[in-house]
């Protein structure tokens, strides 16, 4: 019997192409066929889970050498395609009535629909020819969903940069997996894996560097990052796809190729510097956004580069449920950001906010790094030592918890506050052991372990804690000084994101984007 989930993306084919013969609009059966279609779809990936659990992984192939076409159901593509599926009729359930009696209703639906089926390839993929004409497919989709007011300036501009950055990701993926096939005679994904186990000759090293190159133009990362926070031009729906679904594939082609970029300490350190550096810009832009949806976008900007921080130390379950847990946040944020200016303004505002000073914040720090300490050593007595890379993620996510610690120490602070926040702090270091326990148990198997560190991987991770430990300490006090003149200047050029967009515009022309595309 063939994988299940592999049916999901032919069903969304089919039903696309009887929209494209019938492009009524509503009151009409297309958007209620749509929605049942992505029903079904959510189906077979359910049953896809339960066929993994009942006949193990599997693999789906097609012609032979180059041109072979694999298709996997592993614990890796069963999560993915659920994912997919569930929020791709979220999406397509929400668009329905978002679209209601738009003219091109019709159109929407179908363009959606296939894009939606090529996504759900993408992840299914078992083979570099299936990567490299599914990614093609998405990007052609998205394309028309971005253009589908194509009367917008905006949103012809958007378009013509994404299509610009997601086909260099396209031709670096190719020319990748054309030096792979060149390396070891393969592109099938797990003989790809073991063959790398024995090292990588020089054309192979070539294609990893062209690996992280593609995923870095797919996750919209620093500085190829303009075009994300520009699609807002297009319905919600498209930017709720985007950001939590689509944006993801930088992050899964990594992860379906872990086992040949971790051969190689270069993109590793590569990914750890560039994520990190992503992280750490989108998180303070984003601060700086009043529109809701760009802070949207800008947060997404710096969540994809956390993902690609934790490829690079080595940490792929963990990598892999953050997407996970992203793109269900991410969905949600953005189709209920129509309410949410009236969900704020409902609420009772509090009270003069207590501002901690340096030692408040100090002792705030220290607090969260030894309850983090605590509960480490806890879990490692339950279920084995962590990796050195696994604790120091851990404790830069402990930064953000120190954070809201520092409010609670501040000496207008109530106890109560004091007693919450130390509370946030013990949970968050529980619940990331906890979830790290958790992705190992559904993925560990499939992924390979963290490599040993060395000189250069040490330095990295010392350089990470200490980086977002700065610009933590840094919010913590930024009520103390954010009434100083230069921190409006400051503000103004944080929130243009320090001009890169604009000079992304001048170097490809993004400025005369005109409507013949």
């Amino acid at each position: 019997m063939p994988p299940l989930p592999l049916l999901a993306p032919i069903l969304l084919l089919a039903v696309a192409a009887i929209t494209t013969s019938h492009p009524n609009r509503r009151p009409g059966p297309l958007p209620r066929l749509a929605e049942a279609a992505a029903l079904v779809a959510l189906g077979l990936a359910l049953a896809g889970v339960i066929q993994l659990f009942a006949a193990g992984a599997m693999t789906l192939t097609f012609g032979r050498n180059a041109a072979l076409l694999a298709f996997r159901l592993d614990a890796i593509s069963a999560t993915m395609t659920l994912l997919v599926s569930f929020v791709g009729w979220v999406v397509v359930r929400y668009a329905r009535s978002y679209l209601d009696a738009e003219p091109r209703e019709g159109a929407f639906h179908r363009i959606l629909l296939a894009t939606l089926a090529a996504v759900l390839t993408l992840v299914q993929a078992g083979s570099l020819g299936v990567l490299v004409l599914a990614f093609g497919a998405v990007g052609l989709g998205l394309r028309q969903l971005l253009l589908f007011y194509p009367d917008r300036p905006e949103a012809r501009r958007a378009a013509a940069k994404f299509t610009l950055v997601w086909g260099a990701g396209d031709v670096a993926l190719f020319l990748a997996a054309s030096l792979l096939w060149l390396a070891f005679g393969s592109v099938d994904l797990a003989e790809l894996g073991l063959a790398a186990q024995s090292g990588l000759p020089l054309s192979a090293q070539l294609a990893v560097v062209l690996i992280v190159l593609a995923a870095a133009l797919k996750t919209a990362t620093f500085p190829i990052h303009g075009w994300l926070t520009e699609v807002m031009e297009a319905p919600t729906p498209v930017s709720a796809l985007l950001h939590a679904g689509i944006i993801n594939g930088g992050g899964f082609l990594l992860i379906r190729l872990a086992e040949v970029v971790q051969t190689s300490p270069a993109a590793m350190a590569s990914l750890v510097m560039l994520g990190g550096l992503t992280a750490l810009f989108g998180a303070a832009v984003m601060l700086t956004q009043s529109a809701v949806k760009t802070a949207l976008a800008w947060s997404t900007v710096a969540q994809m580069g956390f993902m690609l921080l934790q490829c690079g130390l080595g940490l792929w379950p963990l990598a892999l449920l953050h997407i996970v847990a992203h793109s269900l946040y991410k969905a949600h944020a953005f189709l209920s950001s129509g309410t949410a200016v009236q969900a704020v303004a409902s609420i009772r505002r509090p009270g003069p906010v207590a501002a901690p000073g340096p030692g408040a914040v100090a002792k705030a720090f220290a607090l969260a790094l030894a309850l983090y300490a605590v509960v480490a050593v806890g879990f490692e007595a339950i279920s084995g030592p962590k990796s050195a890379q696994a604790v120091a993620l851990g404790a830069i996510l402990i930064f953000g918890v120190a954070y809201l610690v520092a409010q609670g120490l501040a000496d207008a602070a109530p106890a109560a506050l004091t007693r919450r926040t130390g509370l946030a702090s013990l949970g968050a270091a529980v619940a990331y052991f906890s979830f790290q326990l958790t992705a190992a148990a559904l993925w560990g198997a499939s992924l390979p372990a963290p490599p040993a560190p060395d000189a250069l991987e040490w330095g990295l991770i010392v350089l990470a804690i200490v980086s977002f430990g700065l610009v933590a300490v840094a919010q913590a006090l930024f009520p103390l000084w954010a009434h100083h003149p230069a921190t409006a200047g400051l503000r103004v050029h944080l929130a243009n994101g320090l001009y890169l967009n604009a000079l992304l515009d001048r170097l490809i022309g993004g400025f005369r984007a005109s409507g013949s595309l």
